[in-house]
């Protein structure tokens, strides 16, 4: 066997780049183009910058981005009342089956993300998910259009006369949800990893174009977002087959973003797809340590198997050595001497590959600390809903708005709150910090916990003081969504005002955080882990919703705390249990974050030694 210093393969390194630096260019229509490595266009001949992908060409991109919120966000925010006024379910199976549906949408983001990078590719798995979800929003308009596929009408003054939707009819519903979480999660997994693809981070315009990029695509899912929880909102809300045009109206945009996004196709930079998963090579190292649990570590781990940099492709990533966290893992680097072993990728693995492993697995404290927030979130989507459905919705003597579209207070900030905190908190906290960023990652989104607490504390405030006004005007026992209390729903306003802020912080930072400490191969399923943090916290919401009315139920005489009307149970005390849980969560948050140590960079011609194997 070979070795090499770390000096001698930099240079080894740099000068296979020197090699493969030459531009290649192509003539087209008299002009000449620079061809992009590693990119194609959609008829897989190779892309060329000035005509494929750019800032220009992403419009296309963001616009089904921006109309796929508007399509769907209505849908997570309203349907919680369409299932109790239409499918006659009650408030706690309706709450469960939304959480379910949008954690099934967000946890599907992450088997998709590994469909897309290893089979079809990112911009086709964009068009498969629209189509699907396209689908699933058509045979929902079917239902709410057709009186034999939905339960009949009934008095909901007397709800034991209101059947339930059962049989074929729920089989449908169930469909038509499941499907448009299948598209949904498509769109979230390939979508922004598509825009990135349409940069080349190598080069120097095209590296700051990409970073605005993702603030455009921010922009595009909130400003869909205000669309759809106003227009949209007060379409569902018309009380002439409102839902019927609501869902009409959802389908309608959906098969606008499918047509727009396929025609920018000719315009697109396309990743060729990779063909291996760079979640097997990590699971490669944990299966390797494991098999090599009994053999003795070397003292020195230049020892340790890594190939040479003269063999590597120019773009190959190179991480260094280090001892901690997860020493064990190591052993999936030892050096094999027997050949059958030493050919194996699950017995012996580069090391490399283990500090990929090792900052997967540090990053996972992070990542569950962001469950509980997701758990929040569903919160004001499902029992803040039905609460605002109680309350005065009146703006002036004609207008009524949906309580759904309290949105568009965290929207709307957002969008106004992303360039400020860009343009003035950035500059402003790294004159104080010497942070690039302002604030570290972890900094930022520990911020959003803490913001996500005071909401929930909030929450708990606002629904104690209204069901004080329920007592007072002697309206315990009101008919929800016909009578509402004296009480404003713009009560509702501070609680997603600061979880919006909250949402800036923590989500914005979470995917800041796993884009920069994701390894190479895995930074287009970056945004996944982000997902399903929040289908974790969507599915942690169903369980303690039904783990809280198992507890209460003999100590509530309506059968636990969320169980019954909501103006005789104790939304407010469960508000309260989320503040606790989310505190505790902080703490643990803090502990996690204080531990974790930013994964190494790529090596130097300065860094210590290590030994390369071949």
């Amino acid at each position: 066997m070979k070795s090499y210093s770390s000096s001698k393969l930099f240079k080894e390194m740099s000068k296979a780049s020197e090699a493969n630096g030459k531009v290649e260019t192509r003539a087209v229509g008299g002009n000449t183009y620079e061809v992009i490595e590693g990119k194609v266009d959609w008829r897989g001949r190779p892309a060329l910058r000035g005509r494929h992908g750019g800032l220009g060409n992403c419009f296309f991109i963001l616009a089904n981005f921006g109309f796929e919120n508007m399509a769907t966000l209505s849908l997570a925010v309203n349907l919680v009342l369409y299932f109790i006024g239409v499918m006659h379910m009650n408030a706690e199976d309706s709450s469960n089956l939304l959480t379910n549906y949008m954690g099934a949408s967000y946890m599907i983001a992450v088997l998709i993300s590994v469909f897309a990078d290893v089979f079809v590719g990112r911009y086709m798995t964009v068009i498969l998910s629209s189509l699907v979800e396209l689908v699933g929003i058509l045979l929902l308009f079917l239902q709410a259009r057709s009186d034999r596929l939905k339960p009949p009408m009934c008095d909901p003054r007397q709800p034991l006369t209101c059947l339930r939707v059962h049989g074929g009819n729920e089989v449908h519903l169930y469909l038509a949800l499941y499907l448009i979480a299948l598209g949904s999660g498509g769109i979230k997994a390939a979508l922004p990893a598509h825009c990135a693809d349409q940069f080349d981070a190598k080069h120097p315009k095209e590296k700051q174009q990409m970073s605005s990029c993702f603030n455009y695509l921010l922009l595009s899912l909130c400003t869909g977002g205000v669309v759809s929880v106003t227009l949209f909102l007060w379409i569902q809300g018309l009380p002439d087959r409102g839902w019927e045009k609501g869902f009409a109206a959802a389908t309608g945009v959906m098969g606008l973003a499918v047509i727009v996004f396929i025609a920018g196709m000719p315009r697109y930079r396309i990743a060729t797809v990779q063909g291996s998963s760079a979640l097997k090579e990590i699971c490669q190292v944990y299966v390797a340590a494991i098999r090599n649990r009994k053999q003795q570590l070397p003292e020195d781990p230049d020892e340790l198997y890594e190939i040479s940099r003269s063999k590597a492709s120019p773009d190959m990533e190179f991480l260094s050595h280090r001892d901690r966290p997860f020493r064990f893992l190591d052993r999936a680097a030892i050096v094999q001497t027997d050949k059958d072993a030493a050919a194996n990728p699950w017995r012996q693995c580069r090391v490399t590959q283990v500090e990929q492993a090792k900052t997967v697995l540090a990053m996972v404290p992070i990542f569950c600390s962001a469950i509980i927030m997701g758990t929040c979130l569903a919160q004001l989507q499902t029992f803040s809903m039905v609460q605002g459905s109680t309350m005065d919705t009146t703006l002036g003597p004609h207008f009524k708005m949906p309580v759904a579209s309290m949105l568009i207070i965290p929207l709307g900030l957002l969008i106004f709150a992303v360039p400020i905190y860009e343009q003035l908190f950035v500059p402003l906290a790294r004159r104080l910090t010497g942070i690039p960023t302002g604030i570290t990652y972890l900094q930022r989104v520990g911020v959003g916990l803490v913001l996500s607490i005071v909401s929930m504390v909030i929450a708990a405030v606002v629904e104690a003081q209204r069901k004080k006004v329920a007592t007072r005007n002697g309206m315990l026992d009101m008919i929800v969504g016909v009578q509402h209390l004296p009480m404003s729903c713009f009560w509702l306003a501070p609680q997603f005002a600061v979880f919006g802020i909250a949402d800036m912080f923590t989500y914005v930072g979470l995917m800041e955080f796993f884009y920069s400490q994701a390894p190479a191969a895995l930074k287009s399923m970056s945004s996944s882990f982000l997902w399903c943090s929040l289908s974790l916290g969507y599915f942690m919401s169903t369980i303690i919703v039904k783990a809280v009315n198992a507890a209460t139920r003999r100590s509530t005489a309506s059968g636990g705390w969320l169980a019954g009307s909501i103006n005789r149970n104790h939304l407010d005390l469960f508000f309260w249990l989320l503040a606790v849980l989310s505190t505790l969560n902080l703490f643990n948050y803090l502990f996690w974050a204080r531990w974790y140590k930013y994964r190494p960079q790529e090596k130097a011609p300065a860094a210590e030694e290590q030994q390369q194997q071949v």
